[in-house]
């Protein structure tokens, strides 16, 4: 579309105005395309919703009207991006979404945006000051031992070990492990990630036992002072084959695979909205800058969209050259 005729569908008011003058000639003459709504997903975690946000504020700067549905984090790839109810999806991790990501690139109705620049790892982890009580650590086989098991116990657990997982929307195969792995623990789903990491603070100014679910990038392995579980490394087969690994008879006997983390759209977003497809396609941030802003909306009580305004001020340039 030109830009005598793309201006000519604006008004002329001062909210068109201002949008105008942030772009340069070239997004001005394409964006925005079309005035649907871009609906960008939320899921259960603080980064992947400010990364949403900080998208979506760029795209409104850009003209576009924006949406923010709350979504099923790995059912998303094959129904959501798929059938019209999602546009874009932020943070879809190796660790977790690998099958669902090769189920959604199946479809051929979804398209990988690419990476959005932190390395994803995912496994169990706890306090340094539990190695006292299970020295066997971090080797997985220390956990075997019904002593090692008991000092992660709670009542609700006891005599086995209490093992504080995601919540059940993010899959990981935990219940599956513990059962393969033939290890005395009893997986519990946190009900939200913000929950999971409260119980954590909790026990960790304590001193109580924990073992949980710990994610990378996160502000919590720079805060509180811990490592992760050294189980067997995983490959595809571990997933697929029962005969890998140390249980011929079962699969998920190994940790949870390390990777990137991707961007998802809808595919005919490049078509339907050009340059915000150019700019989600472009978006990356960086890890320690991710962990510090995640660390300031969860610890801090700063509010998402606060967080993501400063970072869109911040890195104008950068997003305003997404744009071309």
């Amino acid at each position: 579309m030109s830009f005598r005729s793309q201006i000519s569908k604006l008004s002329m008011g001062a909210v068109a105005l201002a949008t105008l003058s942030l772009l340069t000639p070239s997004a001005q003459a394409a964006a925005p395309e079309s005035n649907d709504p871009i609906k960008i997903a939320l899921f259960d975690w603080t980064s992947v919703n400010l990364n949403a946000k900080i998208l979506g504020g760029i795209l409104e700067k850009l003209g576009y009207t924006v949406e923010y549905p709350t979504a099923d984090y790995l059912s998303s790839l094959t129904t959501g991006l798929t059938n019209g109810d999602l546009d874009v999806g932020m943070e879809f991790w190796d660790t977790t979404a690998g099958e669902a990501m090769k189920a959604s690139d199946a479809t051929g109705q979804t398209e990988r945006l690419g990476k959005l620049g932190p390395k994803a790892k995912e496994e169990w982890w706890f306090p340094e000051y539990m190695k006292e009580k299970c020295p066997g650590l971090p080797n997985w086989e220390a956990l075997k031992d019904p002593k090692c098991a008991e000092a992660f116990s709670t009542a609700e657990t006891a005599p086995k070990g209490r093992y504080l997982g995601g919540p059940v929307t993010w899959e990981g195969f935990d219940d599956e492990r513990v059962e393969a792995l033939k290890l005395p623990f009893t997986v519990i789903h946190a009900g939200t990630d913000a929950a999971m990491f409260a119980e954590l603070d909790s026990a960790y100014q304590r001193k109580a036992p924990i073992m949980l679910w710990i994610y990378s990038p996160h502000w919590a392995p720079a805060k509180y002072k811990g490592e992760w579980v050294e189980f067997p490394e995983y490959t595809p087969e571990c997933y697929s084959d029962p005969k890998w690994g140390t249980n011929p008879d079962a699969k998920y006997d190994c940790g949870k695979p390390h990777g990137e983390i991707w961007k998802y759209s809808w595919s005919g977003m490049k078509d339907k909205w050009p340059v915000a497809y150019k700019v989600a396609k472009a978006y990356t941030v960086d890890t320690d800058e991710l962990n510090k802003m995640s660390g300031e909306i969860d610890l801090g009580g700063k509010t998402p969209e606060d967080v993501a305004a400063a970072w869109i001020a911040a890195h104008e340039a950068d997003w305003k050259a997404w744009a071309q």
